[in-house]
């Protein structure tokens, strides 16, 4: 049935097909596309194919439309990279050419980006009345009034038209607009009544020559509209060694016309854009001289030059100079007459520099201005609007900051300022202290200080510690990331800026990790520390330049506002001449390196460090200061009043000199507030503030004593200092089992360790929190044992608990339980009501840890039945028979440290 099925769609194909051989396919009836859907996909395809049918068509589809589209004319041209190849070529491997010079474009080349891909003339444009017309051209000619009718003359190719009721009209020679007039007058006089109106229908098209360093030279066919840039455009415009500035017309053997494309791109010139003719040829000779120009202009690229012209027109073709250039020193590179390089300084602000003449092969740079202030102050710190103002004569602090309210930060220090002040022209510096607060408040002040050029005035926070350190981390956080770009973005801590400070200041650039007694405690972070110091090492020494860090420099920190100054005036050190620095120390809010202003006392000094702090004394301090000869090197220490110098005495506050270092020492027996915790069964709990040597006996009587329910033979002392010593202990001993694990692979039976449970075992071991317990015996404190009572110190912690009333069985049990105390039990008892030790419980070292949190062994006999050992709040502990386990002698260690946390850990549970 399906060959039949088959043979007569064939059949009606065919028929149809010599019934309609004119036409281009096959239109098929409703029953020819029912019989093609029968019929394999292979054989619809292939009948489709040697009929010409649409397949949607016979697979009951609709025939799509096909999309109409205009050609293009243009495509895509790489052309900078046929200019630039063999440039690029020679200079990929030259690193002594500039980077500028390599990444300069010839201009107006990329005018002809495009490649042409058909020669469709151009037919829909207005016609100009200059326009000269020709044969091939048709005139549309419209009459109305008497009689209306339409006609379409073509010019033959004799110059005549023929008008159907006027004969031959000869139209040779005229332009459009004479052409018009000259029918309109015989219409209306020879055809009496009617009006007409000409216009030009169809244009014909001519054929011009495009040759010489055209991309694609050759014979076109162009609208009798078309120019010299069109004919450009036809042939894809010039190529790598063509030339824009003299396209050439030339017409039966002579020279017409020339056109510099330089007009149309920089003017908009278009006058030298005549109109071509049928067999015109434009010429387009090779390129003439080349000339580059980079720098302070806004269109560095490589110019074509004409003669005559001069190093000023080259920057006009650059659309001129930039604002920030230095134009009066413009350096041209060329070739003198031994084929070397020299420089050409020329001024372009003259006359005389300007008319310069240009070669081919110049180089012009126009230099940069100076990004250096000349008439201007810098102020930064700690004021509401940090930044760069104007310097006049007479300008004083008061002019700029004229209001503390309104123009300092709120936590300034009005007691301490600094001018830094450039001495000569290689930029050393020199400093002078003020106070802010009286330079303000009082204009004839001495702090007041007159100002000159280039003065800048750091005004520092007076609490370091409370400054909003956001926007200045995020700061460096976004430099550092276009440093680390291609390498990650970690950065160093929560604080990226004190970080790269520390790492700067040399305060925390170790390359080893911290350990207290060979226990390592923590490890430095090293990710990307190099590259957050030299980051923040060059945004302080730019501190008074850098815009983006002047604006937040409100939240930086004392030092760090020192840094550059203490910088400059370290570089600028003198043979012979000691480095303009002082130090304080001690008893100061901010004690530190410090620069040497002028005529410095010990009083500024304190002053520079923030002032005094609780606890200062003030009876006596130590000046160290060196007196260095061309022999040796000498240290004097001297005593000086902390009172005479506030007291302005001249034996006190004596004048600073280089790298003096003054010390002020604390109050004997002085001491920071401390305090200490009681809590639980006390009748007064609650903080308490302690003296030096104070004794916990002292603090039971302030807190009133014991209540009635208290147990004091299970008091809980807590103290920090034995807190650390006992994680470096369990530091110690997790480091000593992981190595016994490592090194003693096989125990005395010859079988392999089991790994699994050592690992477990030596995880239990490292996530230890250490207590810190003290055992204390309060019941012969508080009966007036002297050798029982303790010393206090800060931070201390006792928990009197309330009367306990059980007993608790761990370790190696059958069953661990809490189990109620009762008088009369044995150690014996306790451990049957937890079903006895396990087969790998070690009988043998059983041990209790008493409410105290002493540890008590059993004594070692058969009769052994005291029941005065088991007291309320105790905890038997069965350990691991090491022996059952394997040869690993320290899991009874790490085993007994495990048990002693976790009842040290419940007990402490409340606190």
């Amino acid at each position: 049935m399906l060959d039949i099925t088959k043979k007569l769609l064939i059949a009606s194909f065919v028929i149809l097909s010599t019934l309609n051989l004119p036409a281009q396919a096959i239109t098929p009836s409703p029953q020819m596309i029912e019989q093609f859907k029968k019929l394999p996909q292979s054989e619809q395809q292939r009948i489709s194919q040697q009929y010409g049918i649409d397949p949607s068509v016979l697979s009951g589809g609709v025939k799509q439309d096909t999309k109409v589209t205009s050609p293009d004319v243009v495509g895509q041209r790489n052309f900078e990279e046929a200019v630039n190849s063999q440039l690029k070529q020679e200079q990929d491997l030259d690193f002594t050419e500039d980077s500028d010079k390599n990444e300069l474009k010839r201009f107006g080349y990329n005018m002809f980006a495009g490649e042409p891909s058909t020669f469709a003339p151009v037919s829909d444009v207005p016609v100009p009345n200059e326009y000269m017309v020709g044969p091939g051209d048709v005139i549309n000619v419209q009459l109305f009034g008497k009689e209306n009718k339409e006609y379409k003359l073509t010019i033959n190719r004799d110059g005549t038209i023929q008008f159907p009721e006027l004969g031959p009209i000869s139209v040779n020679g005229l332009n459009f607009a004479a052409l018009r007039q000259q029918l309109q007058q015989q219409i209306k006089s020879q055809m009496i009544g009617i009006e007409s109106n000409i216009s030009m229908g169809e244009l014909r098209s001519i054929r011009i020559f495009v040759a010489g360093d055209a991309y694609k030279p050759g014979s076109y066919t162009v609208s009798s509209l078309s120019t010299i840039t069109q004919a450009l455009f036809v042939s894809g415009g010039v190529n790598e060694i063509g030339s824009l500035r003299n396209v050439q017309v030339k017409r039966s053997g002579k020279l017409i016309g020339k056109f510099d494309l330089y007009d149309l791109l920089l003017r908009g010139d278009a006058s030298g854009d005549i109109n071509l003719r049928s067999g015109d040829v434009v010429f387009i000779p090779s390129v003439g001289g080349l000339v580059s120009i980079t720098g302070e202009v806004r269109r560095p690229a490589i110019y074509e030059l004409s003669p005559g012209e001069t190093i000023a027109d080259v920057v006009d073709m650059a659309a001129g100079v930039k604002s920030g250039s230095y134009s009066q020193l413009t350096s041209v590179e060329r070739f003198n007459k031994s084929g070397l390089k020299t420089i050409v300084n020329v001024d372009l602000t003259s006359a005389n520099g300007r008319q310069v003449k240009a070669k081919a092969g110049d180089y012009v740079w126009v230099k940069n201005s100076s990004p250096q202030f000349e008439n201007a102050v810098t102020i930064v710190g700690a004021v509401v609007r940090p930044g760069k103002y104007q310097w006049s004569p007479n300008t004083k602090v008061s002019d700029l900051l004229p209001s503390i309210w309104g123009d300092l930060a709120a936590t300034a220090d009005l007691d301490y300022a600094l001018v830094i002040r450039e001495l000569n022209k290689y930029g050393d510096i020199e400093v002078h202290q003020f106070s802010l607060g009286k330079a303000i408040s009082d204009n004839y002040s001495v702090d007041n200080i007159s100002l000159t050029a280039r003065d800048r005035i750091i005004v520092f926070n007076f609490n370091d510690d409370t400054l909003n350190r956001y926007e200045l981390n995020k700061l460096v956080q976004d430099r550092v990331k276009k440093v680390n770009s291609l390498r990650g973005d970690n950065l160093v801590g929560n604080d990226a800026f004190q970080s790269g400070f520390n790492l700067v200041s040399n305060k925390g650039n170790s390359q080893y990790k911290d350990e207290i007694a060979g226990v390592v405690v923590t490890e430095q972070q090293n990710i990307e520390q190099d590259t957050v110091r030299n980051e923040v090492e060059k945004m302080l020494v730019n501190l008074f330049d850098d815009k983006d860090l002047i604006a937040l420099s409100k939240s930086m920190r004392r030092s760090e506002l020192l840094f550059p100054v203490i910088s400059k005036l370290t570089q600028q050190r003198k043979v012979r001449e000691g480095v303009q620095i002082v130090s304080v120390t001690g008893k100061v809010r901010h004690p530190g390196i410090y620069p040497l202003s002028q005529n410095a006392r010990v009083k500024d000094l304190i002053l520079a460090g923030g002032g005094l702090q609780e606890g200062a004394y003030v009876e006596r301090a130590e000046l160290t200061r060196e007196n260095n000869t061309n022999a040796q090197a000498d240290i004097m220490h001297s005593n000086i009043s902390i009172s005479g110098v506030f007291d302005n005495a001249a034996e006190d506050n004596l004048v600073l000199q280089s790298r003096d270092m003054l010390n002020v020492l604390t109050t004997p027996e002085w001491q920071e507030s401390k305090l200490i915790e009681v809590r639980g069964e006390v009748k007064f709990p609650g903080s308490y503030n302690i003296r030096r040597g104070e004794k916990l006996s002292d603090v039971l009587i302030r807190a009133g004593g014991f209540t009635d329910y208290a147990y004091p033979s299970a008091a809980v002392f807590v103290r920090q200092s034995i807190r650390q010593q006992e994680q470096i202990e369990i530091k110690k001993l997790a480091d000593q089992l992981r190595r016994d694990i490592a090194t003693r692979g096989v125990s005395k039976d010859g079988t392999l360790i089991n790994y699994a449970d050592a690992q477990l075992m030596l995880t239990d071991l490292e996530n230890i929190k250490a207590v810190g317990r003290l055992v204390v015996d309060l019941s012969a404190i508080n009966v007036g044992i002297p050798e029982a009572d303790i010393q206090l110190e800060e931070s201390d912690i006792l928990y009197v608990p309330s009367t306990k009333q059980t007993v608790a069985v761990m370790g190696e049990v059958q069953h661990p339980a809490t189990h109620r105390f009762k008088n009369g039990l044995t150690l014996d008892n306790y451990l049957a009501m937890s079903g006895g030790s396990r087969e790998r419980g070690d009988a043998d070292r059983i041990y209790i840890i008493k409410a105290d949190g002493s540890v008590v062994l059993p004594t070692k006999s058969l009769w052994f039945s005291s029941d005065e050992l088991i007291q309320a709040g105790d905890t038997v502990i069965v350990p691991l028979n090491t022996e059952y386990k394997d040869n690993l002698t320290l899991w009874t260690q790490v085993t007994q440290v495990i048990y002693n946390s976790a009842v040290a850990l419940a007990t402490i549970a409340t606190l």
